[in-house]
């Protein structure tokens, strides 16, 4: 598999084990809910900046945001 659909599987797993939907995830990042599919799926080649805006939303660390990858 490769790592942008390791990488968006990830986040999905990571999601839902908050119980949050992909909508309201994406409002409390701020991030366009459309845009965070596509990374879910595996279809963008996600920036920085926007992993880093991932993770803060987990509430958890890079390190911990690409355990497993």
């Amino acid at each position: 598999m490769d790592i942008q659909k390791s990488f968006g599987l990830r986040i999905q797993q990571l999601r839902k084990n908050l119980g949050v939907s992909q909508e309201k995830f994406a409002l409390l990042i701020d991030m366009d809910r459309t845009y965070l599919a596509s990374v879910e799926a595996g279809k963008r080649n996600i920036s920085l900046q926007n992993i880093k805006k991932i993770a803060d939303g987990l509430g958890i660390t890079l390190e911990d945001l690409f355990e497993n990858l």
